[in-house]
C-alpha cells in the first residue's frame, strides 16, 4: 500500500432510514434532505474527499489506488425510533451466502437520554422455533436481552448476535466494511424481513456486550477486536500530540478542532467527520490551540 499520502478528511454521506431524524444537530447543522436521517456514514464507501490531491474523489476510488477497499466503516447513528431486530452473519456466514463478508460491529455511546438501552442477544435457552413464534406473535422484543446505557459505554456487537438499538441515543458505530444486515422484526413497519436467512445465521450465545475501558499512555483504550481497534484521545489547549497508526485507519472528531499534520500534509479534523490516515506502522502529529476530542479507528494488520 502507498505511504506516501497525506491523511485526507471526508465529507459525511447521510443514509435516510424510517426510525431518523431530521434533525442533527449539534452534530450538523444541514443533511442537504428534508427526509429523516438515520446514519452519517463517516468512511462509506461513496463518501466525497475533501482535502489534498483526491478531493472530489470517492473513498472506494482512492482507496483502490492505494492498494484495497478501506477495511472499516464508520457511522453515526441517529435513532428517533427503535430500529428493528436484526442481526449479521460471520465471514464464513456471509461467503456461503453469496456475500463479501461479514459484519461484526462496535457502538460507543455519544449521547443518551434516562433509560436509554439497546439489545444485545437472546435469553437463555431461546431457540430458533421461539425466535420464529415471537416474530409470528409481534412479541420479539420479549426474547431480547436489553442493556442500559450511558455516554461512555463501548459495546461489541460480534456477528450472529441478534440485536437491536433504541431510541434517545446517538452512536458512533465501528464495523467492517459491509451492509449485509438480515432484518428479523420491525414492529410492524412495512419493509421487507429476511427471516429465513436470519435464522440461519444466528447465534444463541455470542460475546456481545459492555467493554471495559483500559487506560493507555496518553489515550484510551474503548476495544480491541479481530477487525478494529478504537481509541479516545482527549487533549487540552495548545497542544501538539502525536498519534500512532500500526494498520490503516482514521480519526474522527468529536469535539474541538485539530489538525492531523503528516510529513506530506495535513487536514482539518472537524466534530462528525473522519480524517483517513493511509499509512502503515507510521503517526500523525495532532496540533489545537483549543482542545481536542477524537477517535482512533484502526483496522489491526
Amino acid at each position: 500500500m502507498t505511504t506516501n499520502v497525506a491523511p485526507f478528511r471526508l465529507k459525511p454521506w447521510f443514509s435516510e432510514r424510517v426510525w431518523g431524524k431530521r434533525d442533527l444537530r449539534p452534530w450538523y447543522a444541514d443533511t442537504g434532505t428534508a427526509e429523516l436521517v438515520g446514519e452519517a456514514w463517516l468512511t462509506g464507501p461513496q463518501c466525497v474527499v475533501e482535502t489534498g490531491p483526491f478531493a472530489g474523489r470517492t473513498l472506494t476510488s482512492v482507496a483502490a489506488e492505494l492498494g484495497g477497499e478501506f477495511p472499516l466503516l464508520v457511522k453515526l447513528l441517529f435513532p428517533a425510533e427503535k430500529l428493528s431486530v436484526q442481526v449479521h452473519p460471520d465471514d464464513v456466514q456471509a461467503k456461503a451466502l453469496g456475500e463479501t463478508r461479514g459484519k461484526t460491529e462496535c457502538w460507543y455511546v455519544l449521547q443518551a437520554e434516562p433509560g436509554a438501552a439497546v439489545a444485545l442477544g437472546l435469553k437463555d435457552g431461546t431457540d430458533a422455533a421461539m425466535v420464529r413464534a415471537a416474530i409470528a406473535g409481534g412479541t420479539m422484543e420479549d426474547l431480547l436481552e436489553w442493556v442500559p446505557v450511558s455516554v461512555g459505554d463501548m459495546l461489541f456487537v460480534d456477528a450472529g448476535t441478534v440485536h437491536a438499538i433504541g431510541p434517545g441515543v446517538v452512536l458512533l458505530e465501528t464495523q467492517q466494511t459491509s451492509d449485509v444486515t438480515y432484518r428479523l422484526y420491525d414492529y410492524g413497519r412495512p419493509r421487507e424481513l429476511h427471516l429465513e436467512k436470519g435464522l440461519q445465521v444466528m447465534k444463541a450465545k455470542t460475546m456481545a456486550g459492555k467493554v471495559a475501558p483500559r487506560m493507555m499512555d496518553g489515550f484510551t483504550r474503548l476495544i480491541e477486536q479481530k477487525y478494529f481497534v478504537v481509541d479516545r484521545f482527549d487533549f487540552g489547549e495548545v497542544t501538539e500530540a502525536s498519534v500512532s497508526f500500526e494498520g490503516w485507519g482514521c480519526l474522527v472528531g468529536l469535539a474541538g478542532c485539530g489538525v492531523v499534520c503528516t510529513a506530506e500534509g495535513e487536514a482539518v479534523l472537524n466534530p462528525g467527520q473522519a480524517v483517513v490516515v493511509p499509512r502503515v506502522g507510521d503517526g500523525v502529529i495532532v496540533d489545537t490551540e483549543s482542545g481536542v476530542s477524537f477517535m482512533r479507528c484502526v483496522a489491526p494488520i
